[in-house]
């Protein structure tokens, strides 16, 4: 049996704009395997949250479009599917956690019944048979008294409590994936390590493969199996977190690891990666990182890099393609 649960495929999702077109997802692929996490890191603007929207087919359009590649979701193409098929899908199958649960939650409806909602929608139960479903799981992500809850609305809980509802909201149907959107956005350290670990325990119970999308490398750390490294709408490297970490190959990897801050060490000045990111309607040629990067040569202000397979993983660089050690500026 594939331990394969969705699969994305060139994926290519643009906004056509009046500055111009924005390739936000720009031939982007990787696979989520059952019961795994798949961390996806960048800086604001790489591209993430937008192939996650992607997966959904959320993409507003106008100006945003989905203009090439796949998502295979049990061999079919969520691409190819009606509006009312995709609904079914939503929270059915494919699950979201998003960034702001404030904003998130309907502000004057219970959040019971938002939990309940769902269950009533995807799983077909009456109403008593959803509210005690639906308390089931407040109590599953632990919340405290989830009876009691089930009756508050939003503004009554906190910031962390509001998020585990909103976990509870994406599991109640047993996706086969959950996207965790910026999961601990606004929630305090304490918090945000709580809820880790909650969403840690409840893929090993429930089996769900999950996208945990973040800029935070704390939290892919602490979270994810495979890591994808995105940046201007493409790839930049993907591996195992272990490998990653202990030997970033991307010159833009490095970056992110090296900027964050170490304990024990006398090192006054944080490192960073200097520049910013490319304006989105006036991009670079050739590699999108190469007006930031130390060892950019000419070809890398050229041509864009495929992905290559080095040292157990793909990275897009041109300094892991033949020829790179002979050439000289």
């Amino acid at each position: 049996m594939s331990d394969v649960a969705a699969e994305i495929k060139n994926l290519k999702t643009y906004f056509y704009t009046d500055s111009g077109i924005v390739k936000a997802v720009d031939d982007v692929s990787f696979i989520i395997r059952k019961g795994r996490t798949l961390g996806i890191v960048g800086e604001s603007g790489s591209g993430k949250s937008i192939a996650s929207l992607s997966m959904l087919r959320l993409i507003q359009s106008p100006p945003g479009r989905i203009v090439g590649g796949e998502i295979l979701l049990n061999g079919r193409d969520l691409l190819k599917c009606t509006g009312e098929e995709m609904r079914e899908v939503r929270g059915n199958e494919i699950a979201m956690i998003f960034q702001e649960p404030m904003t998130s939650l309907n502000p004057v409806m219970k959040v019971g019944g938002q939990v309940s909602e769902a269950l009533r929608r995807h799983r077909g139960l009456a109403k008593d048979e959803a509210r005690r479903k639906a308390i089931e799981m407040l109590g599953e992500v632990r919340i405290p008294n989830p009876e009691k809850c089930y009756g508050k609305y939003p503004h009554q809980l906190s910031g962390g409590m509001r998020q585990r509802v909103m976990i509870a909201m994406a599991l109640s149907c047993d996706p086969e994936v959950l996207i965790c959107d910026e999961p601990t956005t606004a929630l305090d350290v304490t918090m945000q390590a709580q809820i880790l670990e909650l969403i840690n325990d409840l893929r090993e119970k429930l089996g769900s493969a999950i996208v945990m999308i973040t800029h935070d490398m704390g939290v892919i750390a602490e979270t994810a199996d495979e890591v994808i490294v995105m940046y201007a709408g493409k790839i930049m490297e993907s591996a195992p977190v272990d490998d990653l970490f202990k030997r970033p190959l991307h010159p833009y990897t490095f970056g992110l690891l090296n900027s964050i801050p170490k304990l024990h060490t006398n090192d006054e000045k944080l490192m960073s990666i200097r520049g910013t990111v490319p304006k989105p309607t006036d991009m670079p040629p050739g590699c999108p990182f190469n007006p930031r990067c130390d060892d950019a040569r000419d070809i890398c202000r050229a041509e864009c890099p495929d992905a290559i397979l080095a040292e157990g993983r793909l990275v897009a660089c041109w300094k892991y393609h033949s020829g790179w050690e002979e050439e000289t500026e």
